[in-house]
């Protein structure tokens, strides 16, 4: 009996094979993904340059990701291959064979399935995971061998999750084996839905969530609160777009049928009349497949646009080659007379390597974080945080530092500013109350300036004011305290130039320097002090390209698996809408209905409900746009431009993939309804 078991479920599977074979080639698909990005995560030779513990804590985020899609994607599919198996296994009952029969049947149907996903998704992920490390350090412009590695703990960690996925998939197979009885296995394939009543009150509601969330999306204006309410938006739209789909759909097929124009038509009402006998679950596919494409267009082009944008926000972060900060105790004599020291040992140690000095950067400034309360700007620490109140990074600089760095010759009354905001912020007031009881009136607002590189990565808009006189608006904020004693604002020197040597010469240059600071006198008397800190753009460039490669690396994976997931739904929505139109197309044959009649109703259907996921997957992208652009500004990716063709380049390419799917699962359609007699 064991080899009939056996025998049965392998013969089950081969005449499937129009089903059985793209599931199970998604689970290979999904098996390789996953034992590639475990593969990454747990290589060496990521570990061996900088930055790669970055990259391989965003790659093991990705494997999290994947398995939970996998669990939940597999699950999907499974449910429409045990429906079309449900009638078979209840011809099997009626034949004899208990539950307890069918059971075995479905069991040796999980064993073969998992076994072939599982052999040759870890053969090929083993395959192609040489070509991954090779892509994943040419992201970072780094160095490897051709060695093919095969990762023990990687292949152990993948046999594990996935087969704890088919281990569930398939008790629930057998759950659901259990609850049916054989009229009803038997019946299964046939049972259609009743045409569902439209539903406006969850259309209305639907298309408020999806209201909601735009202007949510479109109203952010600070980058830190576009990361806070970014997924708060996803659950609105996903949630919106099941419900406007659901009920959405069959009002609008009820409204096409009281078209008379519409409806009365040969290829109108054959379509519109049969997706209203299965519109809540088509609904529902196509809600998943628009879900499914945002994904895709999101992930994909805001990954592309911070890495092809990574040199840029690497220049952003460090303005010039070599960058000193330091923190000063004081405005003092002796606090400028040991910036003076460190500006002229810098300048010497790169004339000394070979390397010449250009570009010089050079100002003071002193910074905190304040709450404005309209014009009022009170020091964060000394009031509590006030909802009405909005948080800023407050730097207040010379107004001769900043005509000497932009070579400008600005002359303004005392307690009046220039005012320049970073980011995407603005500051309507007039005037900026200082809580030491000073106001100053804005002047004139400035549209450029060469900031700290700190300010790229603050989550907070910055301000800088340029006074005049800086030492009477500066003095009596910097002694305040908050209630563990620590200063509320730092008073900083900002030193830098470019080079002209190559990156090693640079790094090298930057080794010299770190090393003398520490050799160098920069005491300074009483109470205050002086210590400075040296940053290296070439020394960083690994590091910046790790995250970033890894960001884009993962993006690229899962993008292909959720297209792998979209393509899947499609394929299946398409072949099981054939099945169940089959009997209604043959009987149409019957009385007349030729082929081409046929052609049209379907390309009729197809667009009327097909297309839609990907123009309203392409109308969340359009909302969604603001929301990404503010958090890749976190990310000190400012070029809007850049995120704006690589998101057009992204939805356009993959408008032609989708089209592509279209017309090959539209035909698989058509051969099967048009060839039913």
């Amino acid at each position: 009996m064991r080899g009939l078991y056996r025998r049965l479920a392998w013969s089950g599977i081969a005449k499937n094979r129009k089903f059985y074979l793209p599931y199970l080639l998604t689970c290979i698909g999904m098996t390789t993904m996953y034992y590639i990005i475990a593969f990454l995560t747990d290589n060496e030779i990521l570990l061996s340059f900088r930055g790669g513990e970055i990259m391989q804590t965003i790659l093991m985020l990705g494997t999290f990701v994947i398995a939970v899609f996998a669990l939940i994607f597999l699950f999907y599919t499974n449910s429409f291959l045990i429906r079309r198996r449900k009638r078979e296994f209840g011809l099997y009952n009626i034949l004899g064979m208990g539950k307890r029969h069918l059971a075995c049947v479905v069991i040796w149907e999980a064993v073969f399935l998992a076994g072939i996903s599982l052999a040759a998704g870890l053969l090929l992920g083993i395959l192609l995971s040489k070509t991954a490390e090779l892509g994943m350090v040419r992201l970072v412009a780094a160095q490897t061998d051709y060695r093919l590695r095969i990762e023990v703990p990687a292949i152990r960690e993948t046999l594990a999750v996935f087969g704890v996925i088919h281990l569930l998939i398939l008790l629930n197979s057998l759950r659901q084996i259990h609850l049916t009885n054989p009229l009803e296995l038997l019946r299964s394939e046939s049972a259609g839905e009743k045409p569902p009543k439209a539903n406006w009150f969850l259309a209305l509601l639907g298309a408020v969530l999806l209201g909601g969330a735009y202007a949510l999306a479109v109203s952010i204006e600070e980058p830190i609160s576009a990361l806070l309410w970014f997924f708060v938006a996803v659950i609105m739209v996903i949630l919106g777009t099941y419900l406007l789909f659901i009920a959405g759909s069959v009002a609008l097929c009820r409204l096409l049928q009281k078209n008379k124009r519409y409806y009365y038509k040969t290829n109108h009402f054959v379509s519109v009349s049969s997706m209203l006998y299965r519109m809540k679950r088509n609904g529902a596919g196509l809600a998943s497949i628009c879900i499914l494409c945002t994904m895709v267009l999101v992930m994909v082009s805001s990954t592309v646009c911070l890495y092809i944008g990574a040199e840029d926000s690497l220049v952003a972060r460090y303005p010039r080659s070599l960058v000193f900060r330091a923190r000063m105790g004081g405005l003092g004599a002796q606090e400028a007379e040991a910036a003076q020291t460190v500006r002229g040992f810098a300048l010497a140690q790169a004339e000394q390597s070979g390397q010449t000095a250009s570009n010089l950067l050079d100002y003071r400034l002193a910074e905190g974080s304040v709450y404005f309360r309209g014009s009022e700007a009170d020091l964060a620490g000394t009031v509590p945080y006030d909802s009405a109140s909005t948080l800023w990074e407050l730097r207040i600089v010379p107004l001769e530092d900043y005509n000497r760095v932009m070579g400008q010759n600005v002359a303004l009354a005392p307690n009046q500013a220039l005012l320049y905001t970073t980011q995407v912020a603005d500051y309507d007031q007039d005037v900026v109350a200082l809580q030491s009881g000073v106001t100053l009136t804005i002047a004139d607002r400035v549209d450029s300036f060469l900031p700290t590189g700190d300010d790229v990565a603050n989550v907070s808009p910055v301000m800088y004011l340029f006074v005049p006189n800086f030492e009477e608006v500066v003095s009596p904020l910097l002694p305040l305290t908050n209630r563990e004693g620590s200063f509320l604002m730092d008073m900083n020197w900002y030193f830098g130039f470019d080079l002209d040597g190559s990156d090693q010469a640079q790094i090298a240059l930057f080794a010299d320097i770190a090393a003398g600071l520490e050799s160098l006198d920069l005491s300074v008397g009483g109470d205050s002090y002086f210590t400075v800190r040296c940053e290296c753009r070439a020394d960083q460039r690994e590091g910046f390209f790790s995250l970033y490669g890894g960001l884009f690396f993962l993006g690229i994976l899962l993008g292909i698996v959720f297209l792998f997931a979209a393509v899947l739904m499609i394929y299946y929505k398409q072949i099981s809408e054939g099945y169940e139109d089959q009997a209604r197309f043959d009987i149409m044959q019957r009385v007349g209905m030729t082929r081409r009649e046929i052609r049209r109703s379907i390309n009729s259907q197809i667009l009327t409900v097909f297309f839609l996921p990907l123009l309203t997957a392409g109308v969340h992208l359009a909302f969604a746009f603001p929301l990404i652009y503010k958090m890749l500004i976190l990310f000190g990716v400012m070029d809007l431009h850049l995120l704006i063709l690589t998101t057009a380049s992204c939805y356009l390419v993959f408008a032609v993939l989708y089209t592509a799917v279209y017309r090959i699962t539209s035909g698989a359609y058509y051969g099967i309804v048009s060839g039913a007699r």
